[in-house]
Formats: structure tokens, C-alpha cells, sequence
């Protein structure tokens, strides 16, 4: 087993040796190493959360959320609902450009939402009560109703997996189903499509005809001030080679620190080791619900008997107790209204012997199980290890198939039989802020081959959210809340692997990064 701590020191020894990254450190370029590779650059058409980091530096959204979470104006001017709850007008803010230098119109936003609403499970439910989405005129959107939808600011101001980033109308004409390459939005930065190179570098430069709004910046809201006129992702597999170069100047920003380098970064008075994201991530392991053998439900339930979820947060944080706690939940756990109500069927510790049993009742004969492992991906990597050596002691026929995150992201679209390139499992994490209500938490939402990939079919789980998306009182969705968890629980559509408190870092030189859901390249600045 490799020390990373001596790999450290190694990688920090060799830094005179070896070329350097960058430039020495500059008030123009800000240079920041992400979690894993971008592959998927359309952020309407995959949850994965570096593809959203993308969106929010090129796209911006009609709403955003301060840090309470609560819906405010971003790319609008406000919003007005009509008596009866049967239409809303949404009035742009004046001056908004594309960065192909088109003014941005309430066509381009009726078409981004369409084709948004066709995707996020948020966009969804509140598609099924959309009657159109038209514009009045240039700056105002309007939404007619079938019937009141409460949560509509919400739902387009969502922070994570699939916001309702606005695109122009020419490119929101796209399939859905069909990822976009043009990266052409109206945010703070714009892409570099020509010095991208997939899995090692990304670039965006500053789009100075972007019109901040004037209040301060609060996670995805308020004013998004580009203070770098340029930002250079540099993409580095090995944690600890990027700790070397953040601590010898080359790197400013890790969006993620390894949790057994965390002391050596601490030490370091040039770095400041700070939360990723204050509701953490939510880990999770997502079956295949379409095929063999994880379209049976006692199947599923004898897993979820078996984790123990302490194997897997000790394994991805380095034994730190600060930075993680067991979640026995749907949802994130310190969250108002959440209850652990996962914790009967997930004793701790897990009696293998019983759960053996249960593998066996459930009528498993050996049916391979295809596991796809993302070996590149500091915390996803460590988890599919850790299922793989359960899996095996449970008596079950895995095959582990490594690859790197991003080729994950595509293989998990495939519906196909394990024999014909299909997969039966892989792990992924959730900012909470994502996962944090019925309505966005894609790991549990029921929608079948429409849904998310893994392909959930639960019409009670869907009915169970559409009612706790109507619900005005608070008793009512209180109750819902706990049904919603109670139904997943009993089909479980994911198995919750705890909640993780990740740590990024950043040299000391730089002040203003926005506490949100993601790293934000907005209102940073150096010195």
C-alpha cells in the first residue's frame, strides 16, 4: 500500500525537478485543481457534480438560493403569480448578453426550461402542471399553469445536479436527450473551447460584458463579480501530488483534500484548510433497478442489511471523526425534519451471517454483478472497493470494472444487459443541498425509465412527492417527509453510505470564496 504522506513529501521534493504547472501567482489567472476530469460539458444532461461546477462559471440561472437556501433573483428582476396560482410572469434584468454578444430574451429562457424540465426530476414534476412556457415580450417570461405548483421559484432556483442554467434559444432546441457542445451562456465566464483538453485541462476567461447583480454574493445568488480574468482547471488524479502543488504555489485551490493529508496541509501556514460544503456530501450506492439482478427488491434489501456505513466513511476520510458522521437516512441527516428512519434495517454493525441468508432467499444463483469503479475519484474510488469485498463475502459474483469518473458518467447511461456492456452498481456523492427534499433527491425519486440513471420505478414514492409538493402545511409535510423516507427504505432505490464532511484548500492569498454547494470562481480575489 502506497504512504501518501511519504508520497507527499516525495512529490513536494520533486517539485524544483519537474516543470512547473503555472506561472508564478498572479492577480489575472487563478488556477484551481477540481475532484476529477470534466468529460460531459451540457450540465442540463448529467447530475455529475464537476459538469455543474462548469455550468455555473459559463451559464447563469432565473433564480439562484442565498444561504439559507431560499429562492432569490438572479438573472430576473422578480416574479409575480396571478390570483389563482395559475400563471407566473418573470421579468429579466436589463443589459443581459449571451457571450456571442445576443441580448438574452424570454424565448431563450422559455426554451432552456423546456428543455431543462424534460431532465431534472425538479423540472419534471413541475412540467406536469405546465400548461406553456411563452414570452410576453423580450424581458418577460410567462408560465400558465394546469394547477398551482408552490415550489416553482424553487424548482427553477434549485442549486445542484441540473440546475436551470438559460441557454440561447438556438441551442435549448436540442433533444434533451442529446448533449450540447456549444457552450455559449450569459454567466460570469466564458469557455475556452480551444484549450480544452478532456481529463487534463479546462479554461475559462472572463466575460467583462456580465452584469453582476449589486447585492452581495450568497452560494448561487446575488452578485457574481469575476475579479480573475482568467481560471485554468488542472486536472490531477493523485491527491497527494496535488497537495505538493498547492503547497509549492503552483495550484491556488483544491476543490477537495484527502482526509490523511489533511494534518500536513494544516501545518502549513500558506494554506487554509477550510469545509467544501457546510450540509456535506451524501454517499451513495445506486443499483440497476431495469436488470438482473437488482430488479429485485430482496435483493436490494439484503444489501442494505449488510453495509456497514462506518467501512466506508473511515475509508474516504482518513479515519478523521470531524469530517464525517453515519446517516442512516434519505435525506441529510441535521437537516429540520429528518429522521433516520433507516435505522432498523441498517443495523451497526451488519450481521453478514443474516444477510447471507437473505442474498440467498431472495432466490440470487450467481448472476454476475457488474460494478463500474471510478479508481481516479479521491471519495467515489475508495467506495466501490469497499462494495466490492462486501459483495463477495455475501456469496455474490462481482466483477469490478475500473475506469476513470468520467467514463462512469457515460457507461451508467446504458440500459443494456451486463453481458451486452451494462452495469449493475456504482457509487456517486450529493451535495445535501441536492438531495435535501422529495422533490430533488434523485436517488430516491420512483420515475422508472424516465428518471434517473438505475431507473427507480416507484408510483407510490412519485405520489408520495407530488403530494409533499402541493402541501402548504407544515404538519402535512412533516408526515410526507417521513412516508417518503418509510417507502424508500422499503424499495430502496440507493444505499445511503453516510453523510462526509470534505475539507478543500486554498492558499492564504486568496479571500472571498462563496460558502455554496460547489466551488464558485466569483467575487475570489488574490491578495
Amino acid at each position: 500500500m502506497i504512504d501518501r504522506r511519504g508520497l507527499l513529501a516525495s512529490a513536494g521534493a520533486a517539485i524544483l525537478a519537474r516543470p512547473a504547472l503555472a506561472q508564478p501567482a498572479s492577480a489575472r489567472v487563478l488556477r484551481f485543481v477540481p475532484e476529477t476530469g470534466l468529460i460531459v460539458l451540457d450540465p442540463i444532461v448529467t447530475t455529475a457534480a464537476v459538469t455543474t461546477m462548469h455550468g455555473y462559471a459559463v451559464f447563469d440561472t432565473l433564480y439562484g438560493v442565498d444561504e439559507q437556501l431560499q429562492p432569490q433573483p438572479q438573472m430576473a428582476e422578480g416574479a409575480r403569480s396571478g390570483d389563482d396560482g395559475l400563471s407566473w410572469e418573470i421579468r429579466l434584468r436589463e443589459g443581459l448578453r449571451f457571450h456571442d454578444g445576443e441580448p438574452v430574451r424570454a424565448r431563450d429562457c422559455a426554451a432552456s426550461l423546456q428543455r431543462w424540465s424534460k431532465r431534472d426530476s425538479f423540472g419534471q414534476a413541475l412540467a406536469a402542471a405546465v400548461e406553456t412556457w411563452e414570452a410576453s415580450d423580450d424581458r418577460t417570461l410567462r408560465i400558465r399553469l394546469k394547477r398551482p405548483f408552490p415550489q416553482l421559484l424553487r424548482a427553477i432556483g434549485k442549486p445542484h445536479s441540473s440546475p436551470a442554467f438559460i441557454m440561447p434559444e438556438r441551442i435549448a432546441q436540442t433533444d434533451a436527450m442529446i448533449p450540447v457542445t456549444e457552450m455559449i451562456g450569459s454567466g460570469p465566464f466564458r469557455f475556452q473551447r480551444d484549450e480544452y483538453v478532456a481529463g487534463s485541462r479546462v479554461v475559462y476567461t472572463r466575460f467583462d460584458a456580465y452584469k453582476p447583480r449589486d447585492e452581495a454574493a450568497s452560494w448561487s445568488a446575488g452578485g457574481k463579480r469575476a475579479h480573475f480574468e482568467r481560471v485554468e482547471w488542472h486536472i490531477m488524479p493523485d491527491a497527494a501530488t496535488a497537495s505538493a502543488a498547492l503547497q509549492a504555489g503552483e495550484v491556488d485551490w483544491l476543490e477537495t483534500v484527502q482526509g490523511d493529508l489533511v494534518p500536513v496541509m494544516k501545518r502549513s501556514r500558506q494554506i487554509n484548510v477550510r469545509p467544501l460544503n457546510p450540509l456535506g456530501l451524501i454517499l451513495g450506492m445506486r443499483f440497476n433497478h431495469a436488470t438482473a439482478p437488482f430488479n429485485n427488491v430482496a435483493l436490494r434489501r439484503a444489501i442494505l442489511s449488510a453495509v456497514n456505513q462506518d467501512d466506508y466513511l473511515q475509508a474516504v476520510t482518513g479515519g478523521d471523526a470531524e469530517s464525517f458522521r453515519l446517516c442512516r437516512a434519505m435525506f441529510p441527516c441535521g437537516l429540520p425534519g429528518v429522521n433516520e428512519l433507516g435505522a432498523e434495517a441498517m443495523l451497526q454493525p451488519p450481521d453478514l451471517g443474516r444477510a447471507r441468508a437473505a442474498v440467498t432467499a431472495a432466490g440470487y444463483k450467481g448472476e454476475k454483478v457488474v460494478l463500474l469503479h471510478a479508481s481516479d475519484h479521491p471519495i467515489v474510488g475508495p467506495l466501490g472497493d469497499i462494495t466490492a469485498d462486501l459483495l463477495r463475502k455475501l456469496n455474490m459474483n462481482v466483477e469490478q470494472q475500473t475506469m476513470d469518473w468520467g467514463t462512469v458518467v457515460q457507461r451508467r447511461t446504458s440500459r443494456e444487459p451486463v453481458e451486452k456492456g451494462g452495469w449493475s452498481i456504482f457509487h456517486t456523492t450529493w451535495p445535501g443541498s441536492s438531495v435535501a427534499n422529495p422533490a430533488e433527491n434523485l436517488y430516491i425519486r420512483g420515475q422508472g425509465a424516465t428518471g434517473w440513471f438505475g431507473w427507480h420505478d416507484s408510483p407510490e414514492l412519485e405520489k408520495l412527492s407530488a403530494d409533499w409538493l402541493q402541501s402548504t402545511d407544515a404538519a402535512e409535510r412533516q408526515k410526507l417527509l417521513d412516508a417518503v423516507q418509510r417507502s424508500a427504505f422499503e424499495t430502496v432505490p440507493v444505499v445511503p453510505l453516510g453523510q462526509m464532511l470534505p475539507n478543500m484548500a486554498h492558499r492564504t492569498s486568496l479571500t472571498g470564496i462563496v460558502t455554496a454547494s460547489a466551488p464558485a470562481f466569483w467575487n475570489v480575489r488574490r491578495g
